[in-house]
């Protein structure tokens, strides 16, 4: 395992993420199912790209990853909205959403995101 990786992408997972929630929040996007449909697309793209990032060919490779950087999140989490929002954070079921997204669509970036795959499939 590539602890560089590990930590690495987690921070980023992490950083990307809260950055477009704050910047919902800085502009009042906080109501309905806009903010969280964005905020989902942003965890998609950038735990695909960081599934595709590792360059390994089998989603069982890619599994101790996708685990850690959930696990590096929800610290993450933790340490900065906590202090704010409050432990209630863990009681919104979008927020489990997204830590099981970042478990699962790293998961599929091999499969999905190679060109060479996607030759393969024509």
């Amino acid at each position: 395992m590539r602890y560089s990786q590990l930590v690495g992408w987690g921070i980023v997972i992490y950083a990307v993420a809260f950055l477009a929630w704050t910047g919902f929040l800085t502009y009042g996007i906080v109501e309905g199912y806009l903010p969280i449909g964005l905020n989902i697309a942003v965890l998609v793209a950038v735990a695909s790209i960081a599934g595709r990032a590792l360059r390994l060919p089998r989603w069982s490779d890619i599994v101790p990853y996708s685990i850690g950087w959930a696990i590096i999140v929800l610290l993450l989490d933790a340490v900065f909205a906590v202090p704010f929002a409050g432990w209630e954070i863990y009681y919104d079921w979008h927020v489990w959403a997204g830590y099981i997204l970042v478990v699962v669509v790293p998961l599929f970036a091999p499969r999905f995101t190679s060109w060479e795959n996607r030759l393969q499939a024509l």
